[in-house]
């Protein structure tokens, strides 16, 4: 009963704070127009409401924490939905009154059949030209009741404009790539994977990975693997003991390549192979070549 006298009492004081601070600015406008400012207005948007004063400022501060014991008393606007399918918002309209930008949060969707939302979303027009013309649509929406929020955009694009985008923690660091399926779940494809091997010091632990996935979203290896401490590459292997380590039966270069002579142009290392020999070069535009037969 305390706290709900002391609300009352700051909702009134609030109020009468406000309507003798329109008062005093009607005072003063009516000084030099003749005429007194209304504190209150009736709003010409569709819809209606209470509009205030055009041009004039709402300054809310505050000293309070927020203590959920307390009743959160930092919150200094709090909007509540009545009823389940209810939307509160804050929206944006341009000159002409048409909403352009929204901030809605809410439980369930408009349509009983969909699944619940359980979510706040930023929400901006579509194309004027297209097929869903001023619709506000979400881009943007992060889940409430989780202890993981899956946060999802739509029909949005991501830009990082000189800065970067950086994935960090203690665990797996990973850019998934995956596929969609009911209620926004998705399955794993592959993964651009940081692991959680220990960071020890000396360039160790946190490696890198391609790990590819099952059609289940179960991981099944590391397609490719790089060493973070000596730079080593794996392919099928997550410890390579050379520069490049394949753990298979045979590796592929599918094009013929023949050196027009055993100084033609050349890298060291460099290999290639023709109907008749394999190449290697040994040192810079320096080959050296040996015959194949049949068995």
């Amino acid at each position: 009963m305390k706290t709900l006298k002391t609300a009352a009492l700051f909702i009134l004081s609030l109020s009468l704070v406000y309507l003798g601070g329109c008062q005093a600015s009607g005072a003063s406008k009516q000084a030099s127009t003749g005429a007194q400012t209304p504190a209150f207005q009736s709003s010409t948007l569709p819809g209606g409401g209470i509009a205030f004063p055009h041009n004039e400022r709402i300054h809310l501060s505050t000293d309070q924490k927020w203590v959920a014991s307390e009743g959160h008393l930092s919150d200094l606007i709090r909007l509540q939905w009545t009823a389940e399918r209810a939307k509160p918002a804050i929206a944006w309209a341009d000159e002409k009154g048409m909403d352009k930008t929204a901030i809605v949060s809410h439980d369930k969707a408009n349509n009983p059949e969909q699944h619940d939302h359980k979510h706040i979303s930023i929400e901006t027009t579509m194309s004027p030209d297209g097929e869903h013309k001023d619709e506000l649509f979400t881009r943007l929406e992060i889940p409430y009741d989780t202890d993981v929020s899956e946060i999802r955009t739509h029909s949005s694009n991501f830009n990082v404009m000189d800065g970067i985008l950086r994935v960090a923690g203690e665990g797996h660091r990973d850019l998934q790539f995956a596929k969609t399926g009911e209620e926004n779940e998705t399955t794993p494809l592959w993964s651009l994977r940081a692991d959680s091997s220990e960071l020890a010091g000396n360039n160790t632990g946190g490696d890198f990975n391609v790990v590819r996935y099952s059609d289940e979203g179960e991981a099944i290896d590391s397609a490719l693997f790089m060493k973070r401490s000596d730079g080593k590459i794996g392919v099928g292997t997550s410890e390579p003991q050379s520069k490049l380590d394949v753990n298979g039966d045979g590796i592929s270069i599918r094009e013929a390549k023949t050196p027009a002579s055993s100084s033609a142009p050349g890298n060291k290392g460099d290999i290639a192979w023709d109907e008749n020999y394999i190449y290697v070069c040994v040192a810079k535009d320096t080959w050296k070549r040996t015959e194949l037969s049949s068995w």
